[in-house]
């Protein structure tokens, strides 16, 4: 009886599936979180044979300069093959929920210069409806409190994550009791609330692929 992978074994193999998605001779878009961080070990073992990466938070690019790998400032790429980055959750259309390592503006904005984006995560992260993870919404400080009575009015309990400062020098609240059926839309209703610099849920910059670590090895998931 084969013994069933762990859930780091699971978030290695995805990361390592993730180089078939890379185009040799490219700039690659590099996510944030620990599969993509299995993606970026992985991904040593071809820097050769890229010409560098765009990276979605500082300890991505801590770890991709660590293993050689030279990061780019994304406003001299003009446009990349592939964003290959994980998610908290993912439904059965690629629509995603992001930003449980408070970097989900940056994410999305690496996301939109990327002709596709290749979502790697464990079969844990897949869902019919997204909400049950709390939808991170990055905010302004002086906004913070009007952003959650926004959030409360669509039948949220909204959470300011303690201590935590983005990359961009913003707060993240959480929102709990979301059920996201139309993801397009809330995004869009959200994005357009003063003081919201970005809303977690990945509808508009969603996955085309996602390559998810089951029990029998690696699904691959096309939207």
């Amino acid at each position: 009886m084969t013994q069933a992978m762990t859930q780091d074994e699971l978030k290695a193999a995805v990361g390592h599936a993730a180089l078939a998605y890379v185009v040799p001779g490219s700039v690659v878009g590099v996510g944030t979180g620990s599969t993509v961080n299995c993606f970026i070990d992985a991904l040593a073992t071809m820097k050769a044979q890229i010409r560098g990466a765009i990276s979605s938070s500082e300890k991505s690019s801590e770890r991709l300069r660590a293993h050689g790998i030279e990061v780019l400032d994304s406003n001299g790429v003009d446009g990349i093959p592939v964003y290959i980055d994980g998610a908290d959750e993912i439904d059965h259309a690629g629509h995603m929920i992001k930003g449980g390592g408070a970097a989900l503006t940056r994410e999305k904005i690496v996301a939109d210069i990327a002709q596709r984006f290749v979502c790697i995560a464990d079969a844990s992260k897949l869902v019919s409806t997204l909400g049950t993870f709390p939808l991170p919404v990055e905010v302004i400080p002086m906004a913070v409190a009007q952003i959650s009575r926004h959030l409360k009015a669509l039948g949220g309990q909204p959470t300011l994550r303690e201590g935590v400062v983005t990359d961009n020098g913003c707060r993240i609240v959480d929102v709990r009791g979301l059920k996201i059926t139309d993801p397009l839309a809330m995004e869009q209703e959200i994005n357009q609330w003063p003081g919201v610099v970005s809303v977690g849920i990945f509808a508009r910059n969603k996955a085309g692929v996602c390559l998810l670590g089951t029990a029998q090895g690696v699904k691959t998931m096309t939207f």
